[in-house]
């Protein structure tokens, strides 16, 4: 088992560093210590304009939705792998060339996860607050309280996701009826019989209370979820011969509005023919939106409703802008090489079908307005998420081009990115908590945020873009 364990572990890192770049990628968990332990001396700051239930649970959160994005590599990891770098595989997909068994390399798939990404992420970020601890007089219980419950939050959601991804594979109409019971028992837990936080999420009852019997519970929930894994996990795809019709001249006509219509089309063909549309939407955007949303309505009795709402439409607008990176991920900016194009014409394409996927957010945070009895600020929450996931993308534009997922692992593009959008989020989340009219201060986002887009734009039409 270790010699299957320690060459998943290397291909892992060797995938990082193919695509990031091994010293970028190198520094990202000294990024990730640095900002903790700078953070630390900024809670009396921080605490000052959030309560700290919500900073708990926001941060707990944090970290589910962290294990959610990793688990997700269980739907969406081989077409990435085809899709990005050809015929090549990961050991995991290469089960029937090795002599063990499908279940077994899993297993050894899931461990990797786990300790690969705390080494990356739990780890450099518990150890840069447990350093500070001392110099702000903090006892070393809460740090390590804090080790304890992110890494519990980590495998609950790395857990459950690669457990929703394994019925996904097998039966999408008996995922649909698991996920619509799971969220019609969540929400009348949570709104018919008054739940907490601790009681639907165990790591944060062991963070508020910590015994035996809380450690128990949050350990037994996440050996359920892998038992349940291991009893459903499938390798088997469907790989039968598939046929489309030539669809891109009707959908490029219905486009024609768009100036780059032909190449939207384009987009969205891939989209469906790749069948990673729906996957992207649920795993990527609705399931760790509504965790997200989920953890927020329990803060019903710390702040008020419609607070809650334009904090949530903040997140929504961060996270809807990462659908950027769904029409660039997944495309092989290679092929593009050789047409009479500029660059500028595929990212202006890229922008513009990113446009026509903002209906998703635009609809899903009407529906949370509607259904928390806030839907007088529908309007008010629309424009602020709209306004910080267009801000954001041209950051993303600017900074990145047609490659945003370097974003994620490399150390300078992450603290310019963070420095960038970070000051008008807060700055928005504070005035709106002040006066519900400010959310509409949003609008003026959209200043900087064409100028960094024709920047962008300019920058690399000058520059070779790097594709696999």
């Amino acid at each position: 088992m270790f010699e299957l364990f320690t060459s998943m572990f290397k291909e892992e890192w060797r995938l990082h560093a193919t695509l990031f770049g091994s010293l970028n990628f190198a520094l990202f968990p000294v990024l990730i210590f640095g900002i903790a332990f700078m953070g630390a001396f900024l809670l009396p700051l921080i605490l000052s304009v959030m309560n700290l239930s919500v900073l708990v649970c926001t941060l707990h959160g944090s970290f589910a939705l962290l294990g959610i994005m990793v688990g997700s590599f269980g739907l969406l990891g081989k077409e990435i792998m085809n899709r990005r770098f050809g015929q090549a595989s990961l050991i995991a997909y290469s089960a029937r060339s090795l002599p063990v068994s499908e279940k077994w390399i899993f297993l050894n798939f899931v461990i990797k996860d786990i300790v690969y990404y705390f080494i990356l992420w739990i780890l450099p970020f518990c150890v840069g607050f447990i350093l500070a601890a001392p110099f702000i007089g903090m006892s070393l219980h809460y740090p390590l309280l804090v080790l304890l419950t992110l890494t519990l939050s980590f495998l609950t959601g790395l857990c459950a996701v690669f457990l929703l991804s394994a019925g996904y594979s097998r039966s999408k109409a008996a995922f649909a009826v698991v996920i619509a019971i799971s969220a019609a028992s969540a929400a009348l837990f949570v709104f018919g019989f008054n739940g907490g936080a601790t009681a639907i999420f165990p790591p944060l009852a062991v963070f508020y209370s910590f015994s035996a019997e809380s450690l128990a519970i949050s350990l037994g929930v996440i050996l359920i979820l892998f038992t349940l894994l291991m009893i459903f996990f499938t390798s088997e795809y469907q790989s039968a011969e598939k046929h489309y019709k030539n669809r891109h001249p009707l959908l490029s006509q219905r486009l024609a509005m768009l100036p780059e219509h032909d190449l939207v089309a384009k987009d969205f063909i891939d989209l469906y023919r790749s069948g990673i549309g729906i996957g992207q939407t649920l795993f990527s955007f609705l399931l760790p939106l509504g965790l997200i949303w989920l953890i927020l309505s329990l803060m019903g009795g710390v702040l008020p409703p419609e607070q809650v709402l334009f904090m949530f439409a903040v997140v929504t607008g961060v996270i809807a802008s990462t659908m950027y990176t769904w029409l660039t991920e997944f495309d092989a900016i290679a092929s593009y090489m050789f047409l009479p194009l500029p660059v500028s014409s595929v990212i202006k394409a890229k922008i513009e079908s990113f446009t026509v996927l903002q209906i998703v957010p635009v609809i899903f945070l009407a529906g949370v307005a509607l259904s928390s009895g806030t839907a007088e600020y529908i309007p008010h929450v629309l424009v602020l998420s709209l306004c910080i996931s267009f801000f954001a993308l041209s950051v993303l534009v600017r900074l990145c081009g047609l490659s945003p997922t370097t974003l994620i692992y490399n150390a300078r593009i992450f603290l310019t990115y963070m420095l960038l959008i970070g000051p008008p989020i807060l700055i928005l989340i504070t005035l709106t908590f002040t006066s519900p009219l400010f959310a509409f201060a949003g609008l003026l986002l959209f200043v900087p945020a064409w100028y960094m887009m024709q920047s962008g734009l300019r920058k690399w039409d000058t520059m070779d873009v790097a594709g696999f």
